[in-house]
């Protein structure tokens, strides 16, 4: 059988180049708790990114939640049911209620023309996802935001290195939270941060991750431990001189896809926004079963069989969950457009690993059927 390819496939750094990192940690003993290497990569992370602060965390969800705790949001927040269910629980654990709001077909992103309506005494922010690295219409979510006096949280997790209009999007909203896990274009295994441009800010979620320490023995709030260690940071580091080659290579896949799969019935695909710079973290095809010879899910099971892993991503709709699909926001009639495309997404692997031989395989399954 062919070897497997799969949706994903994380880029790492030189393993003899992390080892050298590895052996200065040996002999320091300093592991964790904001050492060279951390302090080192979020100020590498700050330039490269054109950020003016960062905060670094041992993943994107325990960013998600203290990014949430240190603004006070309470109440109600709206956000998307199209994303990874993490976005959500965030929310969840801060007892946050979440109100879904439908998406755009056009770029798998919150529709704007849909936030005020569901707006209440109780709403506190809105939390968009800029899905697959796609800018969301930050202009009109900071309009809606600023009326209602509420505060905006990007879950950025998609869109490392993403820029419109070549200023960078993490710098949105109050605050930008990124995913740093190993199936996104930049990862350090696990990992994420917090992007802010008020240093008060910064230093309040510095607070929070770090049990609330103030001091050696001066505990301001209720923290957490969500520090990034230093053999994550070194990791994180050495990634940062593979990024810029690792993008380049996705965007030439997402073009060698967009060149075989175009015209082809049934089947869409989607093409970069003007002025964007993207990083080609996901490849969304969507699937039309009333003119495309399969159904969604038939043409996923079709890949497998061909040792080939797409991925129904985002399927199902987090409204569709047991723990939130009795709030009235998740009902299928407030979300048609969402409800729709989770049942015609499917993506592509798409990775720096891919040969030309794999994509042809790839895209010789689809042509077959």
């Amino acid at each position: 059988m062919s070897k497997p390819i799969y949706v994903t496939q994380p880029s790492l750094p030189d393993l003899d180049r992390f080892k050298e990192e590895l052996e200065n940690i040996w002999e320091s003993k300093w592991l964790t708790n904001n050492g060279k290497y951390h302090e080192q990569f979020e100020h590498a992370l700050k330039e490269f990114l054109d950020v003016e602060n960062v905060s670094l965390f041992t993943n994107g969800t325990i960013a998600l939640i203290i990014a949430l705790k240190a603004l006070r949001i309470t109440g109600e927040v709206i956000t998307t049911p199209y994303s990874f269910v993490a976005t959500t629980h965030a929310l969840h654990w801060n007892g946050i209620k979440p109100v879904f709001c439908d998406i755009r077909r056009e770029d798998f992103n919150i529709d704007t023309e849909k936030i005020e309506a569901l707006i209440t005494p109780a709403t506190t922010a809105i939390m968009p996802v800029h899905v697959y690295g796609n800018p969301c219409n930050h202009s009109r979510i900071q309009e809606i935001a600023d009326i209602y006096g509420l505060k905006v949280i990007y879950d950025a997790a998609h869109a490392f290195g993403v820029e419109f209009q070549n200023n960078s999007i993490l710098n949105w909203g109050d605050l930008s939270v990124l995913s740093f896990h190993a199936t996104k274009t930049f990862n350090t295994i696990e990992g994420g941060a917090i992007i802010t441009k008020s240093s008060a800010l910064k230093k309040r979620l510095d607070y929070f991750k770090n049990f609330g320490f103030a001091g050696e023995t001066r505990v301001i709030g209720y923290g957490i431990n969500g520090k990034m260690n230093e053999l994550i940071s070194a990791y994180g580091i050495l990634q940062l001189d593979n990024i810029e080659t690792d993008i380049k290579k996705r965007k030439y896949i997402a073009n060698w896809y967009r060149n075989a799969l175009k015209n082809i019935p049934g089947l869409s695909i989607y093409y970069d926004f003007p002025e964007v710079t993207h990083n080609y973290t996901y490849f969304p095809i969507l699937i039309d079963p009333s003119v495309f010879p399969l159904t969604r899910d038939e043409l996923y099971a079709r890949f497998k069989h061909h040792n080939i892993y797409t991925r129904r991503y985002f399927y199902p709709l987090i409204s569709q969950f047991p723990a939130y699909k009795e709030l009235a926001s998740a009902s299928k009639e407030n979300l048609p457009i969402a409800t729709q495309l989770t049942k015609q997404v499917l993506c592509l692997p798409i990775h720096a690993s891919l040969s030309e031989q794999d994509l042809q395989r790839i895209v010789e399954v689809i042509k077959t059927i």
